[in-house]
């Protein structure tokens, strides 16, 4: 899993009938990466019917995946990449078993290392905002330089490039990455635009 645009966008609670154009709009604006949390109504439906509607190079995975049954379930959904909020080491190993990438949460030293030590292909610090954001993510990577850690929590257009300045190899951003307003509107024209003007903000930096 290569993440040239280094941005994962979020959708939790978001309806079967809004994600699809929700999903194209978000791609052709530039965006590689999308999550559905497991938590969301339908989760599993809305992932096998858009699967393989993914552009090439363009990625669809699940998150808040917390155990093995969940990590199952979303491989049979066919999903690309998983996202845990915390390290379960049957989760990692049936990932890497699949051939699966894991970005797995964690929010201590200790978590992260024990994240990557079991397999992770990148770490999600979260919730980041909590321990100070950008200057976290610089102090975590002191000791742990070599590994690649996905800033989530807190993560807006104006703080997102000093998150990556800190040295975060990606973000993770929610709602506010599309617009909430123009989501919940249909209003695509403006998710586009503001998907795009995030990821040029960030890359601009």
């Amino acid at each position: 899993m290569q993440l040239v645009v280094p941005l994962i966008g979020i959708l939790r609670g978001i309806g079967a009938e809004t994600f699809g154009p929700l999903m194209e709009t978000s791609f052709s604006a530039g965006l590689q990466a999308l999550e559905v949390t497991m938590n969301t109504p339908g989760a599993e439906e809305i992932l096998s019917i858009h699967r393989e509607r993914v552009p090439a190079g363009k990625y669809l995975g699940m998150g808040t995946i917390r155990n093995l049954p969940e990590a199952r379930k979303a491989y049979e959904a066919g999903a690309m990449f998983l996202v845990t909020p915390n390290v379960d080491p049957k989760v990692m190993e049936f990932a890497r078993n699949k051939m699966i990438p894991v970005i797995a949460g964690a929010l201590t030293p200790t978590e992260v290392y024990r994240a990557w030590a079991a397999g992770a292909a990148m770490v999600k610090v979260f919730p980041c905002r909590a321990l100070g954001g950008p200057l976290y993510i610089r102090e975590l990577l002191g000791p742990f330089d070599h590994i690649p850690l996905v800033a989530v929590g807190g993560v807006t257009i104006e703080n997102g490039p000093e998150h990556l300045q800190a040295g975060a190899a990606a973000l993770g951003v929610g709602i506010s990455l599309f617009g909430e307003q123009a989501v919940r509107a249909g209003d695509w024209k403006t998710v586009h635009k503001n998907v795009k003007r995030f990821i040029q903000r960030c890359n601009a930096e």
